[in-house]
């Protein structure tokens, strides 16, 4: 069986989470690789229904989206989670729990600046914020705490796309899970 891994991108909204899972995805299929995408509105469409974006509800999301990524990467699956996912301590569950089932894990904080980030606006969040037709956006007026020490940071103000995506690709065949 081929070794599974979890990648989990967290950053703010339109840092560029997606996009570059999406190039990884491109690229590991190209390989032979199985991988599954955990986009994180189609979980909280899909999986989370129901949440609010309280603390405690995002924490829960977090932890249903770490359940079934840790799922995947065990039984073989490279499972790509670009996530918001602002609080450490939820982050460092779902780690703990790759952990403790031996299942390989990488943190790749992808840190782009807020003002980029709103520039880019690719879902008009930052917009609606400014207008106050929403609250809440994390890293403007929600917290978004920066992971101190990930796998791989990756600022996607200064490089490509598929150059963002190599570097992930590069430390996956590092650790030897690509």
């Amino acid at each position: 069986m081929t070794t599974g891994a979890t990648v989990w991108l967290t950053g703010l909204p339109s840092a560029g989470k997606t996009t570059i899972a999406h190039e990884l995805a491109g690229r590991l299929r190209a390989e032979g690789r199985r991988v599954e995408l955990l986009d994180g509105d189609e979980i909280r469409e899909f999986l989370s229904a129901g949440l609010g974006f309280s603390r405690e509800d995002r924490h829960t999301n977090v932890q249903r989206i770490g359940f079934v990524a840790e799922l995947l990467a065990r039984n073989g699956v490279t499972a790509l989670v670009p996530v918001i996912a602002p609080y450490a301590d939820s982050r460092d569950a779902v780690r703990g729990r790759h952990e403790t089932n031996g299942t390989s894990y990488l943190e790749v904080h992808v840190a782009t600046p807020v003002e980029v980030c709103s520039a880019r606006d690719v879902k008009g969040l930052y917009a609606r914020q400014a207008t106050g037709e929403l609250t809440g956006l994390t890293g403007v007026d929600d917290p978004y705490e920066a992971p101190v020490s990930p796998d791989l940071r990756i600022e996607s103000q200064h490089q490509t796309v598929q150059e963002s995506a190599a570097a992930v690709h590069a430390l996956l065949s590092e650790r030897g899970l690509a």
